[in-house]
């Protein structure tokens, strides 16, 4: 069975072991005082992983560590994968970025957006112009998320039953029927607002390929790039591999909670949030970004195309701090732009840890993350599998790990 493996002495790859140690160290202390179940960390300099440490375990009642095929829920590290998926569609010319979302799914056309008031008393107004394909890999379009709870809209997506972003019981084609029913927060391409955009570019890809999302994924991107243990659900046989999801209790502990259901072919097939991986399949989902669209022969995108994805596409280059929606607006998102379903550091003097102007990636909700920093040729993952309340573990991993650089 194929896993990530150490490649390079991190040395010879331009990084301090101590500093290495010191990263390691830190999310030590966080499983030891049972804040993480266990994690998995990889750092890799020219494609060549030079650090790779598991610690912990994947399963705390069953005592089972933390291993490098373990499986894991990345949620949100979904996106990217969606953004791949609509881009090799473009680049096809089976759509356009500037298409109207409308031509590909009917529920859309004349949209309507949020002009005032909440309840019975909110007002719409008919939206300027449409929304575009490209206003959804940027989370442009106006959409949202229920479970802000910072604007009247939101309270709308809970009351068609979106508080999870899906209605009990439905499959794509049928959420995103509900979701074209509601009013968008604010004109296409005039804020940006994280959302369910890429469960609806998901639906988008059905409808252009006609095929079922975990097919197109499987045929034209899994496979392709031998990631043997990426999907929307797992095997039997992966199943003892599969990482358990905890959430955060109140007094900074953790405790079993219910994970993204991966255990069949779910009904529901995000292109938000619902694929799992391993570290190795991962890291070659990386790989073919770096290395500019192509993997070991094979070419999924052109290097141009990469390029745009992976840089900030936001009107004027604004940042995320600026440009986002009110609930966006925090110290995190200052010297950030945002691509195609990834953020782009545009300003490294802003960022809340150190970062290389052109770093890109993102995050998923159960504590994963990645990004890949063409300034230093340097990519990262983290795995673990904790929901968070006020856990917050990025820019200190960022920042370890940039004091490992030594070139």
């Amino acid at each position: 069975m194929a896993q990530l493996r150490q490649e390079v002495d991190p040395g010879e790859a331009g990084l301090d072991p101590k500093a290495l140690d010191r990263l390691d160290q830190h999310f030590a202390h966080y499983v030891d005082e049972g804040r993480l179940p266990g994690y998995l960390v990889a750092v890799a300099r020219g494609g060549r992983v030079a650090h790779l440490t598991t610690y912990g375990h994947r399963d705390l009642a069953a005592g089972l560590p933390v291993e490098p095929d373990t499986i894991w829920r990345i949620y949100s590290m979904t996106k990217p994968v969606t953004a791949v998926a609509v881009l090799m569609l473009v680049e096809e010319g089976a759509l356009s970025l500037d298409d109207p979302l409308d031509r590909y799914l009917p529920a859309f056309a004349n949209p309507r957006v949020y002009e005032s008031g909440s309840g019975a008393d909110l007002r719409t107004r008919p939206a300027d112009g449409p929304i575009l394909i490209r206003h959804l890999l940027t989370h442009t379009a106006g959409l949202t998320f229920g479970f802000y709870f910072k604007h009247p809209v939101d309270a709308l997506y809970r009351e068609a039953g979106l508080e999870s972003s899906v209605p009990p019981g439905a499959d794509l084609a049928e959420a995103v029927e509900v979701y074209a029913r509601l009013p968008l927060q604010f004109e296409p391409g005039t804020q940006w607002n994280y959302s369910i955009a890429s469960n609806v570019l998901g639906r988008v890809i059905e409808v252009v390929s006609g095929q079922p999302l975990d097919e197109f994924f499987t045929e034209r991107i899994l496979h392709p790039l031998d990631m043997t243990d990426t999907g929307f659900h797992i095997t039997p046989e992966q199943a003892g591999r599969l990482a358990e999801l905890y959430g955060e209790t109140e007094d900074g502990g953790i405790t079993p909670i219910p994970g993204l259901p991966v255990h069949g072919r779910p009904r529901f097939l995000s292109g938000s949030g619902g694929l799992v991986t391993t570290a190795r399949d991962f890291h070659r989902f990386m790989e073919m970004l770096r290395r500019g669209g192509e993997l070991d022969g094979t070419r999924l995108l052109s290097p141009a195309t990469v390029a745009r994805m992976t840089a900030n596409q936001l009107p004027g280059d604004a940042v995320l701090r600026s440009f986002g929606a009110p609930v966006h607006q925090e110290r995190g998102n200052d010297g950030l732009g945002f691509g195609f379903n990834v953020s782009v550091v545009t300003d490294p003097t802003r960022t809340l840890a150190p970062s290389s102007p052109g770093t890109y990636g993102w995050t998923g909700v159960a504590t994963t993350a990645f990004w890949i920093d063409p300034h230093h040729d340097l990519t990262v993952q983290f795995m673990t599998q904790v929901r968070p309340k006020t856990l917050k573990l990025f820019p200190e991993l960022r920042r370890l790990v940039h004091e490992t650089l030594t070139d």
